[in-house]
């Protein structure tokens, strides 16, 4: 049996670049039905995360759009704004991170349409909320990076600010806007009523932070200055080997006491500084040295086959060119190919969550902006002189032939 909780559910996805279509390809995942908006111009992740054959599906767009249907509509006309109302009063869920502002504009803001549908969830991710001095500014995940102290964790470790090269704070946040509009319809089950949710970027990843690295400040008054002292250390780094990189943590007594044996260190069994959980947080800094010094006697995967001897956790340290080619990622076939309509061959990564023993079947692959525009008026009610004429108003578009039968 198929692993589809969301079978039935409806999702009107009114998102772009990154943060809500994770969120609504995470749902796509779980078997709900997504039909995504796209301005004529394009959702700007078509082109921004990179190269592709069109210049139309970067690799972050297609990974990210995955079985979702496509329509293309122009919220200026009128006719785009009825039918956009449409899709609002079929979906069971909308999720939005337009800004509040040119929602309310729409009459697609949360008010509106729970007021009109008061069973419908509305789940807005917005870059800093509605409330506070910087409700409405624009942003991006660099900029939250920054904003939320991510940049400044590599400041007090390296002595100077950077970004985590991934879009961290986007994909963080879409995973638990999956989470949450999941709760929603659960309570929407157990009552009936939907929900209005906000999903705030700026607040949710400070948040992040802080759990980990308000540390000694959680305490008033404060037993020492904020930052998990073990993360911060210039040592917690890969570890250089004789011809690359290894990656390993050690945290319990034992993991210690294996790891100074393995490595030839034994005279520092006995050091009471080394000896335990609490005295290693005591002396972190040397600890963290230690730890880190270089292991070049030996190669990487000589180190590894004695860190696992030793049941160490270690990994070698991949690169994006060595990682697609991991002996276990190619074993559970985690990226394969299929064809697709205007790029030719695409890679799919498929599901990593694996439920009663099999990992859900890989969705349909992201289409040109448009696709599934005549399919989607067809089943909103549309005839096809209603069809053609809204196409030939430019209030909607399509990159595929109307393909409906006589």
């Amino acid at each position: 049996m198929k692993f589809e909780p969301l079978k039935n559910i409806k999702i009107l996805d009114l998102t772009s670049v990154v943060v809500g279509p994770v969120a609504t390809w995470r749902l796509g995942q779980y078997g709900a039905e997504i039909i995504k908006v796209e301005h004529p111009s394009g959702d700007l992740m078509r082109g921004l995360g990179g190269m592709s054959p069109t210049g139309q599906h970067s690799g972050t767009y297609l990974h990210l759009n995955r079985g979702k249907k496509n329509i293309c509509l122009d919220l200026k006309k009128q006719s785009g704004q009825e039918i956009v109302q449409k899709l609002v009063a079929w979906a069971d869920v909308i999720v939005a991170n337009m800004r509040p502002d040119a929602l309310q504009r729409l009459g697609l803001d949360a008010d509106t349409i729970r007021s009109k549908y008061p069973e419908k969830i509305y789940c807005m991710i917005t870059g800093y909320g509605t409330d506070g001095p910087y409700s409405g500014l624009p942003t991006y995940d660099s900029v939250l990076q920054g904003a939320s102290g991510i940049a400044g964790l590599t400041m007090a470790r390296d002595g100077k600010p950077a970004y985590v090269p991934l879009l961290l704070c986007d994909h963080v946040v879409g995973e638990i806007t999956v989470g949450t509009v999941m709760a929603a319809l659960m309570q929407r089950q157990n009552t009936g009523i939907g929900s209005s949710i906000e999903i705030p970027m700026f607040e949710t990843m400070a948040s992040f932070v802080l759990q980990e690295h308000l540390a000694q400040q959680s305490f008033d008054p404060p037993v020492g200055p904020p930052g998990d002292l073990r993360l911060l250390s210039p040592h917690n780094q890969p570890v250089k080997t004789k011809d690359g990189y290894i990656s390993f943590t050690i945290n319990t007594d034992s993991q210690v006491q294996a790891f100074l044996k393995i490595t030839n260190r034994t005279q520092l069994l006995t050091d009471e500084r080394f000896s335990t959980v609490a005295s290693r947080a005591k002396y972190v800094s040397e600890w963290f040295e230690i730890r880190g010094a270089a292991l070049y006697n030996k190669t990487t995967d000589e180190w590894l086959k004695i860190f696992r001897e030793a049941d160490l956790p270690a990994m070698p340290c991949h690169t994006l060119e060595t990682l697609p080619n991991d002996p276990h990622l190619k074993a559970v076939a985690l990226i394969n190919f299929e064809n697709h309509p205007t790029e030719g061959k695409t890679a799919v990564i498929r599901s990593t969550i694996k439920v009663d023993g099999n990992y859900p079947v890989a969705r349909s692959t992201a289409a040109p902006c448009g696709w599934d525009t005549n399919e989607i008026l067809d089943e909103l009610g549309y005839s096809d002189i209603e069809i053609e004429t809204i196409l030939s108003q430019k209030a909607a578009y399509t990159h595929k032939p109307n393909n409906k039968q006589p």
